[in-house]
């Protein structure tokens, strides 16, 4: 699955190239070092993402989610067990913005079977 990227993430990696050079530099230093698999590091990354209420991470964390292979119902569940900490309407915000991304790659996928 090939990465799409917002465009305000296009426009600001093309203004700072360096930062984001550096950021993803570390990304990439943490996921090589980590003893964890990269389906465990992908649903760490969704948990804070829904723990600090932003959209937009939610949407990244549950497409890096998807590309590692873990199925709708994987990610969904991991967002439900954040009930008893964050509270039902945060669990169901975060839910409801990884749907966003879990619908869409269900279209995508649908469209590219018909080809």
């Amino acid at each position: 699955m090939k990465t799409v990227f917002p465009k305000h993430y296009e426009k600001n990696k093309k203004n700072y190239p360096a930062y984001f050079e550096a950021v993803e530099k570390l990304g990439e230093t943490l996921r090589e070092i980590s003893p964890l698999p990269e389906k465990t590091m992908c649903l760490i990354n969704l948990a804070a993402a829904a723990a600090i209420q932003s959209e937009g991470a939610v949407h990244s964390h549950t497409r890096r989610a998807v590309a590692a292979g873990l199925s709708s119902e994987e990610i969904s569940h991991s967002l439900l067990l954040l009930t008893s900490t964050l509270g039902f309407p945060r669990t169901m915000a975060a839910l409801s913005w990884a749907t966003d991304i879990l619908s869409e790659t269900k279209e995508k996928n649908k469209k590219d079977k018909k080809k």
